[in-house]
């Protein structure tokens, strides 16, 4: 029997990563500096956890330009966890192998996607991911995809937190999430499969 998404609980994931105002440096690579992560029961109709999971970088640096957008620092990375060990809370305490999962877009998907394979470390997550911003169009009707902070908006909702922070935007994202479950259009099991 197939399970649906309104039986369980859902996690709603956004991520940071290391970025330059102009082309990347060389030799660096973009990576994943912070997992936001907010826990959705679909059936109470409520946000029930968030977390913040800080990742250091290993090939790349914090520039000015990725601190002015997401307000974090190279010494505040330091302090976080190797990807590794993110990836291994994500499916250790946070269930990702197992529990559905949503994000605003196909980025933070694909950044995974590419930072597993090339640090060879074993992919968190299961299956059953939802692209958010996807449903949203098209519950809409809308022909360009909103980002998160126009899609509050549209949704007459606020943006609660500091914008491009990962666990801020997950909150929000979660509140979105939320938003089309109530108006009946999200959908009841994985649309769009990893």
């Amino acid at each position: 029997m197939e399970r649906t998404w309104a039986e369980g609980l859902v996690n709603v994931v956004d991520v940071e990563a290391t970025c330059w105002a102009g082309g990347q440096p060389r030799g660096e690579v973009s990576e994943i500096i912070e997992i936001g992560l907010t826990v959705v029961d679909l059936a109470a109709g409520e946000r029930v956890a968030r977390h913040g999971i800080l990742v250091r970088p290993a090939r790349s640096t914090v520039s000015e330009f990725c601190t002015e957008l997401t307000g974090l620092t190279q010494q505040e990375v330091d302090q976080g966890v190797t990807f590794a060990e993110a990836c291994r809370l994500l499916a250790a305490e946070h269930h990702a192998r197992a529990r559905p999962w949503v994000s605003w877009g196909d980025y933070d998907r694909h950044q995974f996607t590419r930072q597993c394979q090339a640090t060879r470390t074993p992919y968190p997550f299961g299956r059953d991911h939802t692209n958010a911003k996807a449903v949203f169009t098209g519950a809409y009707g809308l022909r360009k995809r909103p980002g998160m902070a126009q899609a509050l908006g549209i949704a007459g909702q606020r943006l609660e937190g500091r914008h491009h922070r990962g666990e801020d935007d997950a909150w929000n994202i979660a509140a979105l999430v939320l938003h089309l479950s109530e108006r009946g259009v999200w959908p009841a099991t994985a649309e769009h499969p990893a």
